[in-house]
């Protein structure tokens, strides 16, 4: 009697776990097919995340976010038409990284690839190593945040230059009045952060490196953008809307985010 309750018993408790666990073939099939259907911001993170992957930027030291801020005004300033039609190489400077470290990218956003990592300055009024304080007035020795159009080439006191002109009203938009350009400066060098444990500082100018200052200019003159990131609350940029550029970004034939052609 006792044998055959616990056969019963085991029985039951068989039956309810194959009941428990059981879902309709229906179910199982339709959660296997379908994916999930990403919104247009999501894309659009989708198509910054893939630039930065293939383009390594990791292994250099640039910010994911960073990056994703400059695509947004790129983006926004292609829809524009404020850029050169040919124009598919940004500018990168991250102000929140210390003197010593690499914090110019050139990245070729068509073909998802680094030109250049390089030193670059800035302003003596902004700070030592770090750059904590920024202007958009004159004598104030202080580098500028924002968006720039990187503009025409011309011969000055630091030699073969590159002007600037700000893109953001009120914070760089002094930038060609103040003189602020792209040269070549000594003092961007390994062997200045060797003697004195940083970069030497520009009047406000993203100076680089005399080694790379032709390769720099050649690559981004013309109508390119350049974009300077640094701690600054009171900074704001109506080109940092990523409504445009997330509306902009469509899906191909895989799934992938991709940019669409201008």
């Amino acid at each position: 009697m006792r044998k055959h309750l616990w056969w019963i018993i085991g029985a039951l408790l068989l039956f309810s776990i194959t009941v428990i666990s059981w879902k309709p073939f229906s179910a199982i099939k339709t959660n296997s097919t379908v994916t999930k259907k990403l919104g247009a911001k999501e894309l659009f993170a989708q198509y910054v995340s893939d630039i930065y992957n293939t383009a390594n930027l990791q292994q250099t030291g640039m910010d994911a976010a960073v990056l994703q801020k400059a695509v947004t005004g790129y983006l926004n300033l292609k829809l524009a038409n404020k850029l050169s039609p040919n124009s598919n190489v940004i500018t990168v400077v991250d102000f929140t990284k210390s003197s010593r470290e690499k914090r110019m990218w050139i990245i070729d956003i068509l073909n998802k690839s680094l030109i250049l990592n390089t030193w670059v300055a800035h302003g003596q009024g902004s700070g030592d190593d770090m750059a904590s304080r920024f202007s958009n007035n004159d004598e104030s020795h202080q580098s500028s945040l924002g968006f720039y159009l990187a503009s025409e080439v011309y011969f000055g006191k630091h030699g073969r230059s590159l002007k600037l002109d700000g893109l953001d009203a009120g914070i760089n938009s002094a930038a060609r009045a103040r003189g602020i350009v792209i040269h070549a400066a000594d003092y961007v060098c390994q062997n200045t952060i060797n003697q004195i444990g940083r970069l030497g500082r520009s009047f406000g100018c993203p100076a680089v490196s005399p080694e790379v200052s032709d390769k720099v200019i050649n690559t981004i003159k013309g109508g390119s953008m350049l974009y300077i990131n640094g701690n600054d609350r009171n900074y704001t940029s109506k080109l940092l809307d990523d409504t445009a550029p997330a509306n902009f970004i469509a899906p191909d034939t895989t799934g992938a985010a991709t940019m669409a052609k201008l």
